[in-house]
């Protein structure tokens, strides 16, 4: 279970496991010991420098939140919330203390562990899940090094002690992980300590098998998984580079399953990536952790390009230093759309190192009533009718799930005259009001235009008789369709030329103008940008489209072109970031 997911369960269901988990905790306190390393752990993480500095002056950032502790210690503080603590309990925070490495830094990170050990070692809190008990695990063994420097024999026992305990637990309940990355976690942090600890090599071999059981069973043939979380994916990709890693250090080889699920993944995530470096966001994901996409790439050894089709359900168009990726698939069903959004062929525009086109992104770090505007699609770079969603959100056994979702959704990509052009539809529209969307997107080779069209059409017969009986519904006054362009917050967006185009002036001095057919009303109205590790919602802008359809066929037709390039110094320093990325 993710934990944004974790966020949304019903009070019931997360009793329940958490005192199965608990219970399972401390039965395994009663497991085999481990009192050393039988192999050198390898720092692998890779932590912020500025959260480090952060935290060693009191300032305990985690899930929206900003505490100011002072000399508080991790553990004094009352989370806020469960994502507050499910970051505090998987530790990935000691990343960022290594990341400075000074004393200061090694004698908090020290003092945080043991004091997690005194309190919630024997059991005891909510950080005994196995996703959390593998991330955790696989931090204190990365930074094994950092932790037990300096420290009395005693201490680095206790320290031996809970690895073991955590180890033992894991080999209990590594299997009621939910399916995905959650799982992944887990095995990952069992096959770590199997692999580091002595006394623990009987999980080596077992958690061997269940890790390439997973990948062929959730690494799909295009190296996608359900949720199509790009960001997630990655995570997914880190967890299998590391292990994979780990095993060949140690003298085993990982399984097949394994090793070509790495292999499948790895022109995936190229293909998610933008002209700057960083994944698209959508469904949930964010641009992922600066340097975590390129390092994984580095240390998996793929060297394949990016994949020419659709990319885990995403279509990516590039030319010269822009580049364009458009959801062009239906969103994750079932309990794979716990976090999914209604997002079906929105996209996302880059130029060079700065994001253009974007969506909003996910709202669940800033509280339920985001998290579900973030999940809509007015949140998103696409169409929508009267407001109206490409999907629903639907309670079902306490999760909110994506439902009424498109059955058809068709993609072609081609290259012609000059430019890539992808040519996509969807049918969510047609129960309601009998209408297709289809957008049309160009990218030219030279990346300096964008155009495109978006199309709302009653195709059959049967569909023109379902519109015609909205229209009758609504007085013949058609159908209010809006397309929305999000801007990042560095993006400065004026009406310009009498109200006619809108002026885009990015930070490194480029200017793009955008430009809509007659009749159709254009205006630049306030919006969101919702990133992770910030404390509330940044201020963006959008340019909005509104025209209404009245017969059987409705067209918008727009483009981007861009009218100033960056200054030549700059464009030299992309340029070598493009092939570096490449």
């Amino acid at each position: 279970m993710s934990i944004e997911a974790k966020a949304v369960a019903t009070p019931l269901v997360e009793r329940n496991m958490t005192l199965m988990d608990r219970v399972h905790a401390r039965l395994a306190a009663m497991g085999a010991q481990a009192t050393s390393f039988v192999s050198q752990p390898e720092p692998r993480t890779i932590g912020s420098y500025a959260r480090g500095k952060q935290l060693a002056v009191g300032n305990f950032q985690f899930g929206g939140h900003l505490v100011q502790a002072g000399a508080r210690s991790l553990w004094d503080i009352t989370p806020p919330d469960a994502m507050y603590e499910a970051e505090l309990n998987g530790f990935t925070w000691l990343d960022d203390l290594a990341s400075v490495g000074d004393r200061r830094s090694r004698q908090l990170a020290q003092a945080w562990v043991h004091e997690w050990i005194a309190l919630y070692g024997s059991g005891r809190g909510n950080g005994w899940s196995p996703d959390l008990t593998g991330r955790r695990l696989i931090r204190w063994i990365n930074h094994a090094v950092f932790l037990m420097n300096g420290q009395p024999p005693e201490a680095n026992d206790r320290y031996f002690k809970s690895l073991a305990h955590q180890a033992n637990y894991l080999g209990r309940r590594w299997s009621v992980a939910s399916r995905g990355l959650p799982r992944f976690e887990a095995l990952t942090g069992l096959l770590y300590a199997g692999l580091s600890l002595g006394g623990m090599e009987r999980f080596v071999v077992p958690a061997t098998n269940a890790l390439a059981r997973e990948c062929a069973d959730q690494i799909d043939a295009e190296g996608g998984i359900p949720t199509r979380n790009p960001e997630e994916l990655l995570e997914v990709f880190t967890l299998l580079t590391w292990a994979a890693a780990a095993l060949q250090e140690t003298g085993h080889e990982p399984l097949p399953s394994h090793t070509e699920a790495i292999a499948r993944i790895a022109p995936t995530l190229r293909a998610l990536r933008h002209a700057d470096g960083a994944l698209a966001r959508f469904h949930g994901g964010g641009r992922g952790p600066e340097g975590r996409l390129d390092h994984a790439l580095a240390s998996s050894g793929v060297k394949a390009s990016p994949r020419d089709g659709l990319a885990m359900g995403y279509a990516r168009l590039s030319g010269g230093r822009s580049s364009v990726v458009v959801d062009a698939s239906a969103p994750p069903a079932r309990n794979a759309s716990q976090a999914a959004h209604a997002s079906t062929l929105a996209f996302e525009l880059t130029s060079g190192r700065r994001p253009v086109i974007v969506n909003c992104g996910s709202g669940a770090p800033f509280g339920a009533e985001w998290r579900r505007a973030g999940r809509a699609t007015p949140s998103h770079s696409t169409l929508s009718i009267d407001g109206v969603s490409s999907a629903k959100l639907t309670q079902q056994a306490g999760f909110e799930l994506l439902t009424s979702a498109p059955r058809t959704v068709t993609a072609r990509k081609e290259s012609v005259e000059d430019a890539t052009e992808l040519v996509a539809s969807h049918d969510a529209y047609i129960r309601d009001f009998g209408l297709t969307h289809v957008r049309k997107i160009e990218v030219s080779l030279d990346g300096r235009r964008v155009t495109g069209e978006d199309t709302l059409a009653a195709l059959s017969e049967t569909d023109r008789v379902q519109f015609e009986k909205h229209m009758d519904a609504v007085s013949l006054q058609g159908v209010p369709y809006t397309l929305r362009f999000h801007l990042h917050p560095e993006v400065d967006a004026e009406l310009d030329m009498g109200g006619t185009a809108v002026s885009l002036a990015l930070k490194s001095g480029e200017i793009w103008v955008f430009r809509t057919s007659q009749g159709v009303k254009m205006t630049v109205e306030p919006s969101v940008y919702l990133e992770k590790g910030r404390l509330k919602p940044r201020a963006a802008k959008q340019i909005v489209l509104s025209s209404r359809v009245m017969e059987y066929a409705s067209q918008v037709s727009w483009s981007l072109a861009k009218a100033q390039d960056t200054p030549s110094y700059l464009r030299d320093v992309d340029e070598e970031l493009e092939l570096a990325l490449k």
